[in-house]
């Protein structure tokens, strides 16, 4: 679960700027229908994050990263297809290669899946040429979490320390275990030469505080637990 932000501004063939805190919150998995639409599996259960936005940024598959979720520490824890010329298809296989646009039209969830309908997508053909992309969107865009909620990748690199103030590591990700979320820490690296890792839930009984301004969490947790 990682946040990708280009280096430098980046113009899209659409004259659109990639945003630089652009974070990826899920994958196109499918074609919709036959009219253009597309099936973009989120990275979380709750697919808010793709839904505060009409702006979707699409890069060509990889290896999967990322990730946007809430969490809350005190919480318990959307047949046939146009024929398409030989030209169009290669117009096409060759956006795919590189970052894209896309203005979002409607999307609504559909059962564990976001649907949705975009410009410039007519058929499933040109939807089908989409398929494994990885899908961003502004992180300004979010909505303000609650209190005591905080968006992931606002608590990756965070340092988390106990109250005796030794350091316990920094957060590299978050496991959704359904009931509530756990911290993955890497510590300093152990007697093998590898960091050490701790998994700490992420619930009011372990957590006693998260600082996003000085980029720390307060947990009461050991350095031998």
């Amino acid at each position: 679960m990682s946040e990708h932000a280009n280096p430098s501004p980046l113009l899209l063939d659409d004259g659109v700027v990639w945003p630089e805190d652009a974070v990826e919150v899920g994958r196109v998995v499918d074609a919709w229908g036959v009219k253009g639409g597309i099936k973009v599996m989120p990275f979380s259960s709750d697919p808010q994050a793709l839904f505060c936005t009409k702006k979707w940024f699409l890069r060509p598959a990889e290896a999967a990263a990322g990730a946007v979720v809430r969490t809350g520490a005190g919480a318990g824890a959307g047949a046939g297809a146009k024929p398409v010329s030989a030209v169009a298809s290669a117009a096409q296989a060759a956006r795919l290669n590189a970052p894209r646009f896309l203005q979002v039209k409607s999307a609504r969830e559909q059962s564990d899946i976001v649907v949705a309908t975009c410009e410039g997508l007519d058929d499933r053909n040109a939807a089908e040429a989409l398929k494994g992309a990885r899908v961003f969107v502004s992180r300004s865009a979010f909505p303000t979490p609650d209190d005591g909620e905080f968006y992931w990748i606002d608590l990756i690199g965070l340092d988390v320390s106990n109250p005796q103030g030794e350091a316990l590591g920094r957060v590299v990700d978050l496991i959704d275990t359904g009931p509530n979320s756990v911290l993955r820490l890497e510590g300093e690296a152990g007697e093998d030469g590898k960091p050490v890792e701790r998994l700490i839930p992420f619930v009011s009984a372990y957590i006693l505080s998260v600082s996003l301004a000085d980029k720390r969490i307060v947990a009461d947790w050991g350095l031998d637990y």
